[in-house]
């Protein structure tokens, strides 16, 4: 008999579209035999096909075929409410991410596509990659742990060809025009050859970038559809760019990537995904968790020096990684993608300074929260916070002093089956928002059910657990 298939709803933009492509091959080991439909924006899965993995893609034109199946599995990883609609219609075994009911309100399942929500602007401490959290609820952490991706190409040593790619969805996201020429001025004075590229908005920039470098740089912005851009970065040593949808196709199709992270991005959860590729961003305090800036000018792009970069780059092509780990370049951070001990995506620190508060309560945070979904105990969680503990006792005893209130208020929702005020979550303090943030979606999700306020008070007595040790 054939099997039921299993229906992912990607609906977002490229970049997305690309990070669900390792959930695409996890799905199929996790339950084989079962067909994987994929309904994405037909703009973006035509030129991937050759590259992505064995699923079948519709279009949103096409989901009246859908409608005539039953399946295994509906996982919806858009944020469209015509995707929760379609989810809440159609029949399947088991459902995730939201789904709409008839006629009423929508509600998001599984406890990784919930926590992913809750982290919508509240994401300063989340260490949690969205290609993973794709996968977390539906797939086994073994899966994740046991796959070996392979190492990014290093062509011969004579090849001096380095792409740049110059656009992002978000002016804050990309680099000034500037920039760009002085990179490709400072290559060009280490015996590299600049490639700049780009989609159609981007011609015009391209244009001016080699212009302005005034030297031999390639200008193929506007000029590629992503088939050729894959075919033509078969020749590349290095793409440089910020964080954007061919990041992760150039990632994903085995080039070496350096992600100039700036802006309102965080690299931990859409930096690139395989291992070893290399991630710069800027050690402000507000660089992480940055939604929307509101200051005078974006400061986090000041550090990207053309210089920095270029000798930066000019070590990545020769492999020189100690030389890379003694760089200083101030206000920059230089990290490696990797995989931490539990096998899920980190980010490892080669250069630049340290910051211990935020380093180690993202570390907390992410423990905590794989102990309270089962994905491992809480070892790990008491580790971490012991040490957070000696190096920050300041912070920690501010922690723990806010947790009774927390407690009050749990218990005081519970007896009176009450709402939490709209400004819960982010009244609390910084540090405790990144629980504050999921608890209070939760009790909305479930809407402030008795169930619900029981599962959050076991959760409170987990951290409480946690947090009493210091």
């Amino acid at each position: 008999m054939p099997k039921y298939p299993i229906l992912v709803l990607q609906m977002q933009r490229m970049g997305d579209l690309v990070l669900s492509f390792p959930l695409f091959l996890w799905l199929e080991r996790t339950y084989p035999g079962h067909p994987i439909w994929v309904v994405a924006e037909e703009s973006f899965f035509r030129p991937l096909m050759s590259v992505s993995p064995r699923v079948y893609y519709f279009p949103w034109e096409g989901v009246s075929v859908l409608r005539q199946k039953k399946y295994e599995l509906i996982l919806n990883l858009s944020i469209r409410p015509q995707a929760a609609e379609l989810a809440g219609e159609l029949q399947a075994e088991a459902k995730l991410g939201p789904v709409a009911a008839k006629g009423g309100a929508t509600h998001i399942l599984g406890n990784w596509q919930l926590y992913r929500a809750s982290v919508v602007e509240n994401n300063r401490h989340n260490l949690f990659h969205w290609a993973d959290l794709n996968a977390l609820d539906c797939v086994p952490l073994s899966s994740l742990a046991g796959t070996r991706w392979p190492k990014p190409r290093t062509l011969h040593k004579d090849s001096n060809r380095i792409g740049l790619f110059l656009g992002a969805s978000e002016e804050a996201k990309r680099p000034a025009v500037s920039f760009w020429a002085g990179l490709c001025s400072e290559l060009l004075k280490r015996g590299l050859r600049p490639v700049l590229f780009g989609g159609p908005m981007e011609k015009g920039m391209g244009q001016e970038v080699a212009r302005l470098s005034k030297g031999p740089v390639l200008d193929m912005s506007g000029k590629l559809n992503l088939g050729e851009l894959i075919a033509v970065g078969q020749s590349l040593q290095l793409f440089i760019t910020p964080d954007t949808g061919p990041m992760h196709l150039a990632a994903w199709s085995g080039l070496k990537v350096l992600n100039l992270s700036m802006g309102n991005v965080n690299p931990w959860e859409t930096g690139p995904y395989q291992n070893e590729h290399y991630v710069l961003r800027s050690t402000m305090s507000c660089a992480l968790g940055c939604w929307t800036c509101s200051r005078d000018k974006l400061y986090c792009h000041t550090p990207f020096t053309p210089s920095r970069i270029a000798v930066a780059a000019k070590r990545m092509i020769i492999e020189d990684r100690s030389g890379l780990c003694k760089m200083n370049m101030p206000g920059l951070r230089l990290s490696l993608s990797t995989r931490n001990r539990d096998g899920v995506y980190s980010l490892k620190q080669l250069s630049g300074s340290i910051s211990q508060a935020g380093d180690l309560l993202g570390r907390f945070w992410q423990q905590y929260f794989g102990a309270v979904f089962g994905l491992w105990d809480a070892e790990g969680a008491c580790r971490v916070w012991d040490d957070f503990a000696g190096r920050q006792p300041d912070l920690a005893a501010k922690m723990a002093a806010h947790l009774p209130r927390l407690g009050k208020e749990f218990s005081r929702g519970l007896a009176r089956s009450t709402s939490l005020d709209d400004s819960f979550w982010n009244s609390c303090p910084l540090i405790l928002r990144q629980f504050t943030g999921f608890i209070h979606l939760f009790l909305q999700n479930g809407g402030y059910s008795r169930e619900s306020w029981i599962k959050v008070l076991s959760y409170y007595e987990q951290l409480a657990s946690i947090l009493s040790r210091s």
